[in-house]
């Protein structure tokens, strides 16, 4: 029987939550508040004490840290950014191609940091794999891969159907692109680890504490208000709940569902021994893992937006969102059919109106955030942390002048159009793929290219 929810399957393999940290209780003060207890948070937390051991760095976290998107997605630990193209087209190829850079230099960073702090996050790095299945997604998958190579990532590999098959399995596969930079990580152990580090050098964790405001220099909850110079919102996805940013950024859900463990004959038949990560060139596009107990993890849109910005239960999801994750993952794997699904779960992340993510901090306010990561956060959200510490230092760095940086961004619509928009948006996504699959066009539909350039994301 599948278990629905209970936040992820990552909770379930690492027991349950360490003893709560206490909430805060009274007014405090601080250097820097950051409010959100993700990667974004505490990796800012993590650098700035690194870099200034006196300044004094409080975190709060609605619930628990780990709660949200850094306790659920999909282990993906990669060089992927939201926004790239559109920061080449506003500053230039070059200075994106410096972004890129950077991105591939975070998985490392994030690798190295773990091994130094003996953070053990189940992690292997095989790379990433990008399969298409039908010509249309074939035809993206090689505009894909040369895009990548202008970006500067020579390193990237192009399969043909048959060296894609040898790589990982999957029946129809027409095709693939593999990059280095990425690994597969237990997201939940990383969190926990950099929480733990944190707490080392002296970072003040007040969990069960709510943020209500924030203004400038002063971070406001139930139990008492945080001043301090510098006020970080570090919230992702659940940043509508914040007075004043219901439309900041809208909170897209993602499901993942897991497989109970599978046997080593059937892994030697599925050929997956490297542990890539595989993702497809589809419009409703999928992300997979080969977890370090031998499951498959495989997420993808369900539900994909609720009504007034909420967010889900405690990971709790559609069913009707597992049987269309459980029959995506056959659909790729028919010798799986019939697998045991032991946990399902749902998550947000942060969709801005450009699909760009963003650094920035205002220095007459003290106010700054990160984020916006469109499900790209796990490498992201470092990068973003060591260039909020730049930015709060004042030091002017390499990292401070890429082109995501100071980066500002419209707001959604309001209700309804927000949702009626995002559910015809991804209806037609759907639909495209189903298309595309039915009549093996070589071109990419019209109806995706239209969604595309309404939604923001081209």
């Amino acid at each position: 029987m599948t278990i629905n929810g209970g936040i992820s399957f990552w909770y379930a393999t690492t027991g349950p939550h360490e003893p709560p940290r206490a909430p805060l209780t009274t007014d405090a003060t601080a250097d820097v508040a950051i409010v959100g207890g993700g990667y974004t948070g505490l990796w800012t937390a993590y650098y700035l004490k690194r870099a200034a051991p006196d300044l004094r760095v409080t975190v709060l976290e609605q619930k628990f840290c780990g709660y949200g998107a850094s306790g659920r997605n999909g282990g993906w630990l990669y060089n992927g950014i939201a926004g790239r193209d559109r920061y080449a087209a506003l500053h230039g190829h070059h200075v994106a191609q410096r972004l890129q850079q950077a991105m591939n230099d975070t998985v490392t960073e994030v690798i190295d940091i773990a091994a130094k702090e003996g953070i053990d996050a189940d992690i292997h790095r095989g790379g990433v794999l990008e399969v298409a299945r039908t010509p249309a997604q074939l035809t993206r998958l090689k505009a894909f891969h040369t895009a990548e190579l202008s970006f500067g990532e020579t390193d990237r590999e192009l399969y043909d159907a048959t060296d894609t098959r040898s790589r990982i399995g999957i029946a129809d596969a027409v095709g693939s692109s593999w990059t280095p930079h990425g690994a597969r990580i237990h997201p939940l152990k990383l969190l926990r680890g950099l929480a733990a580090a944190c707490e080392r050098l002296g970072v003040v964790i007040h969990e069960s504490t709510p943020v209500t405001e924030l203004a400038p220099r002063r971070a406001v909850t139930p139990y008492g208000t945080v001043r301090a110079r510098h006020v970080l919102r570090c919230t992702e996805g659940f940043t509508a709940s914040l007075k004043g940013h219901k439309r900041t950024w809208l909170p897209m859900n993602s499901s993942m569902i897991v497989t109970a463990p599978l046997p080593p004959s059937v892994w030697a038949q599925l050929h997956w021994t490297d542990a890539p990560l595989l993702g497809d060139m589809a419009h409703a596009y999928m992300y997979a893992q080969r977890t370090a107990d031998d499951r498959i993890a495989i997420g993808g849109r369900g539900v994909p937006y609720r009504f007034g910005s909420r967010t889900d239960h405690d990971g709790r999801t559609q069913p009707a969102t597992i049987d269309a994750l459980r029959e995506l993952l056959f659909t790729f794997f028919p010798i799986l059919t019939g697998t045991e699904i032991t946990h399902a779960w749902s998550g947000v992340l942060g969709v801005p109106r450009d699909w760009c993510a963003t650094v920035t901090l205002d220095a007459g306010t003290g106010l700054g955030w990160a984020g916006g990561y469109v499900g790209s956060g796990v490498a992201t959200a470092n990068l973003a942390a060591r260039t909020l510490r730049d930015l709060v230092l004042g030091e002017s760095t390499p990292l401070t002048t890429l082109p995501w940086v100071h980066h500002r961004v419209r707001r959604w619509e309001p209700e309804p159009l927000r949702w009626l928009g995002v559910h015809a948006l991804y209806a037609a996504y759907r639909e495209a793929d189903r298309h595309e699959s039915k009549t093996h066009t070589p071109t990419t539909t019209p109806l995706a290219r239209l969604a595309n350039h309404i939604s923001g994301r081209s």
